[in-house]
């Protein structure tokens, strides 16, 4: 049987319930980016690795020509990854520009409404 790597990688991730925008995030590429891995018959390993390491699913079982499941053993603190503090990171400082763009577009309606009364 000839794999779609792409579409079986999106049906994981899409049962893992991780939207693409956390994904893109998730690996520093953009929603298009993510969008094209999907419509490609193969993926690169790495790309697959990667993405199985960042929302802790094992691919071995999905591709066993390209992985054991040593590939994707987890360790003490949860899944290995090199990623996980600049990811953690940059969600929350999106949140936090998200909260201050708020508090400022509060902040004018304020000035606004105290100079027309």
């Amino acid at each position: 049987m000839d794999k779609h790597y792409g579409q079986i990688v999106e049906l994981v991730i899409r049962k893992k319930g991780v939207s693409i925008s956390q994904l893109a995030r998730m690996t520093n590429m953009n929603r298009r980016s993510v969008y094209n891995w999907f419509n490609q018959k193969y993926l690169k390993q790495e790309i697959i690795h990667e993405i199985g390491i960042l929302i802790s699913h094992d691919f071995s079982a999905e591709f066993p020509e390209l992985f054991r499941k040593s590939d994707f053993m987890q360790t003490q603190g949860g899944f290995h990854s090199d990623y996980p503090s600049e990811n953690a990171n940059a969600i929350w400082k999106d949140k936090y520009i998200e909260l201050l763009e708020k508090y400022n577009t509060l902040l004018r309606s304020r000035v606004e409404s105290n100079r027309h009364s």
